[in-house]
């Protein structure tokens, strides 16, 4: 078997044990005699892995008791309507700093419901950038302040929370679980799960409890946060696959040294790779160092025309889905969690070499 290094931005790469633990139980789920594919959703042996699931995620995070954890269907895009459907009111909406595409399509469907207020956005540089605190434009009843904690597609990230007296919510989709978070500073968290929680389908939601409301009778249950919690998550069948996948993610997070280790891991890949970059000549990274995403380094040639030539020639060599998102071109390398600093040290030693060629 050969495994290449997977920079793709989503559907990410996953931890090869994880891998191999769900292939060792694809047919046998633990002495069920059938795949976890295959059991109810309200069975005792799915509340086991619903129940270890949370409860492993809540040491990782050290979430407290005062907030629910849900595992909802659908992407985060989900909840781009369900966060204002949740939190907001025609005379209350909610406050949005767009730092990028997707907190700019988050705040363009909360618009367009009618629940949102544009409070800061750095789309006039091309997001290169994220909007300063002492330039927000907030209104005396928004009823929250929410942001993207990293952009995937322009690769800025928030080195901390925003200073907020407005419950704080963060789509942190591309940066949940590589690095520490006082969960308390947070009203909501939300994060979907293919890029550092496992498979495509499923989207985690912390939210503080305080927050569950009764929603209009005219929005469906399924919008509900509240009615999720009361049922765990499970008001209709969940992708039950998906949150089995996240919880042996959750367990290779905790074997390997938990949060605050591959914190520390994480800034060694993005450091590295930044370095080489800032000394070359022959690469550029547009982003400010401040506002440099961890997770997402994206970077282009000089000679832009070289850029179809190096993306063929990396995939030859193992090094697969670097090329830049459409809207922006170049390229981009995603290093979550399950990326090891041998394939940022592949990617770095390709570079080198795909340079004295084209040099």
């Amino acid at each position: 078997m050969t495994r290449i290094f997977n920079f793709c931005a989503g559907p990410a790469t996953l931890p090869l044990p994880v891998l191999e633990k769900a292939r060792d139980e694809l047919l046998d789920y633990r002495g069920l005699g059938m795949s976890v594919m295959e059991i109810s959703h309200r069975s005792a042996a799915f509340d086991g892995v619903a129940d270890n699931t949370e409860a492993c995620l809540r040491r990782l995070l050290s979430i407290p008791d005062e907030y629910a954890v849900l595992f909802l269907a659908g992407g985060a895009t989900t909840q781009f309507s369900q966060v204002p459907l949740n939190l907001a009111s025609s005379d209350r909406r909610g406050a949005y700093i767009v730092d990028g595409s997707w907190s700019k399509k988050a705040f363009n469907i909360a618009q367009r419901i009618g629940l949102a207020h544009l409070a800061g956005s750095s789309e006039d540089c091309g997001f290169k950038s994220i909007p300063l605190e002492n330039e927000w434009n907030l209104e005396d009843n928004n009823a929250y302040l929410h942001y993207v904690s990293n952009e995937t597609i322009s690769g800025v990230q928030f080195r901390r929370p925003p200073e907020c007296a407005l419950p704080l919510v963060a789509d942190m989709s591309s940066d949940i679980l590589s690095r520490m978070v006082d969960i308390k500073k947070f009203g909501v968290i939300y994060a979907g799960a293919q890029k550092n929680i496992g498979q495509a389908g499923i989207t985690l939601v912390i939210v503080r409890k305080d927050l569950l409301q009764d929603l209009p009778p005219d929005i469906p249950d399924l919008q509900s946060w509240k009615v999720q919690h009361k049922q765990g998550s499970r008001l209709n069948t969940p992708p039950t696959y998906a949150w089995y996948m996240a919880g042996l993610v959750f367990e290779w997070i905790e074997a390997s040294g938990g949060v605050e280790r591959l914190a520390k891991l994480n800034q060694h890949k993005a450091d590295t790779l930044y370095q080489y970059l800032d000394q070359s000549t022959f690469y550029r990274n547009d982003i400010p160092t401040e506002f440099r995403s961890h997770m997402n380094v994206p970077f282009q040639i000089v000679d832009e025309s070289l850029h179809g030539r190096f993306i063929e020639e990396a995939e030859a060599a193992g090094l697969s889905s670097l090329k830049g998102h459409r809207s922006v071109g170049g390229m981009r390398a995603s290093i979550y969690n399950a990326m090891p600093i041998e394939g940022v040290e592949a990617l770095i030693g390709f570079m080198k070499e795909f340079e004295s060629k084209a040099g």
